[in-house]
């Protein structure tokens, strides 16, 4: 009863016109980053993390988490009609929905993408209407020690799941943690690795990294790629999937569900892993998985449902724990902090609208996502003719009056100009800059929460092992790390990863 009182506590806040106007708006530029290539919702929230200074809290997170969750809708129009996945997680939808256009059902996969993605994004916005709350009550029993090891093992499991090589992943974990320390230290005011220069005493500052690696990194990348790009728009045919259709992806769609929820709580996995793990589940169920890869439909269907699974529930240890699961997640723990929020499970006694009404703003913005995508699939298709050397001025732009507008300083320009080249030898040498992210965001608070364990236990580090939560947590850790030693382990991972 108390959980249905919160729904509709959180509707009276999310269908107020102007919170109605973000999520429209978080929902349309979503789409549009994800029918783009080359741009991506982390960028994307970069860019924009600026102008949200001016937004109101609930405002000002409804439209990010639209952008977000809108992305992994749009990524799937370019992954059908182009064969050129908008996202990461559109990847494994290539393989069946570009087939099915080429066979003139280009309009049922776009459909069923859609469904399949409502569906999903449905049942986990209940899921973490469900599971935040008693999750954030058993948070608020947390200590120092409790939070320290908690983060720590979040920033370990991000690493051991993240793409490509561990090892690599670690040492991009510890670097964001070094970034994390720059600048002033706020119990001693010494001055740390400033290098005398006066504009990093306050310490680097989270949209000039993030839109340096993530924004303009991204755009130096995309300008190797060829932009050859073959769009089907001849043979649309009809837009509704057949009875049949429907009928074969009842059950991949509740599958990929449950697969997204999984992975979506998680630390460090994305979107990708879900619905990789999602359409080998249904290649390994049918009873003819030959049609894999020649236009199934359930290969559209799967993925779909767990990629919008696995974003909607990246939220609950987010907004629950204060932990972000994602580095988009990071990012909009980052905005709370910059509102004036503190993250964590005190979040929802002290600002109950912005908890509730961003889950209730998740269902409008889902029904929103389907009418969206739809009748406009003309419009994305044109978009798609768009040269990204046409496009890539403006996101500069854009990203320059952004990080200006914030300090009005054009050092964190030239910062930001820095980090974009960092972030480009990252990808070159096959380095994720997810857990960097994820270090950079988590550490300030990793180093407080340490202080203060240490000082109530006087020194003695033995309180990290004599607390049950927090042993738990590093035992966890310790396991997490030695399983993934293990040639067979490693082996596994890289052939998921891959």
């Amino acid at each position: 009863m108390e959980l249905f009182d919160n729904l509709i506590f959180g509707f009276s806040v999310a269908l107020t016109l102007q919170n109605i106007f973000y999520c429209f708006i978080g929902c349309m530029v979503g789409t549009l980053i994800g029918v783009l290539p080359g741009i991506g919702p982390i960028a994307t929230l970069s860019m924009l993390m600026p102008f949200t200074f001016t937004l109101p809290p609930v405002g000002s997170l409804i439209m990010l988490a639209g952008i977000y969750y809108g992305s992994q809708y749009g990524g799937s129009t370019t992954a059908i009609l182009v064969n050129l996945p908008g996202e990461n997680s559109s990847v494994i939808t290539c393989i069946d929905g570009y087939q099915m256009a080429r066979q003139g059902k280009a309009g049922p996969a776009l459909a069923m993408a859609a469904i399949a993605s409502f569906a999903a994004g449905t049942v986990c916005t209940l899921i973490v209407a469900m599971f935040g709350p008693p999750l954030a009550e058993i948070a608020l029993q947390f200590n120092s020690p409790d939070y320290f090891s908690l983060m720590l093992m979040g920033l370990v499991v991000s690493a051991v799941l993240a793409e490509g090589d561990m090892a690599k992943a670690l040492a991009m974990m510890f670097v964001g943690l070094l970034l994390g320390t720059v600048g002033t230290d706020v119990a001693s005011g010494v001055k740390r690795f400033n290098f005398g220069i006066y504009e990093l005493s306050d310490g680097i500052g989270f949209v000039v990294y993030a839109v340096g690696v993530f924004a303009i990194g991204e755009i130096i990348a995309n300008l190797g790629d060829p932009e050859e790009r073959s769009v089907f728009t001849s043979k649309l045919g009809r837009l509704w999937p057949s009875r049949e259709d429907l009928k074969r992806s009842i059950l991949p769609i509740v599958r990929g569900t449950a697969m997204g929820t999984f992975f979506g709580v998680l630390p460090g996995t994305g979107p990708a892993i879900a619905s990789f793990s999602s359409y080998m589940v249904e290649k390994k169920l049918a009873k003819d998985p030959s049609r894999f890869g020649n236009g199934a439909i359930e290969g559209v269907a799967a993925p779909e449902a767990a990629n919008n699974a696995d974003a909607q529930c990246k939220f609950i240890p987010m907004l629950s724990l204060g932990i972000p699961a994602s580095g988009t997640m990071a990012l909009m723990l980052a905005g709370l902090t910059i509102q004036g929020i503190v993250p964590g499970p005190a979040v929802m006694k002290t600002n109950p609208d912005l908890f509730w009404g961003l889950i209730a703003s998740m269902w409008i913005g889902n029904a929103m996502l389907v009418i969206i995508n739809l009748p406009l699939i003309g419009l994305w298709v044109s978009l798609l003719k768009v040269p990204y050397r046409v496009l890539f001025p403006a996101i500069m732009a854009f990203s320059a009056i952004g990080i200006y507008s914030v300090n009005s300083s054009a050092f964190e320009n030239y910062l930001a100009a820095l980090f974009g080249i960092m972030g480009f030898l990252w990808r070159k040498l096959g380095c994720s800059p997810v857990p960097a992210i994820l270090g950079f965001v988590l550490g300030p608070m990793m180093e407080e929460n340490l202080r203060r364990a240490l000082l109530v236990s006087r020194g003695d580090p033995l309180v990290f092992f004599q607390r049950p939560i927090s042993l738990a947590f590093i035992v966890v850790t310790v396991v997490i790390l030695i399983g993934m030693s293990l040639p067979k382990a490693r082996k596994k991972r890289g052939n998921i990863t891959g």
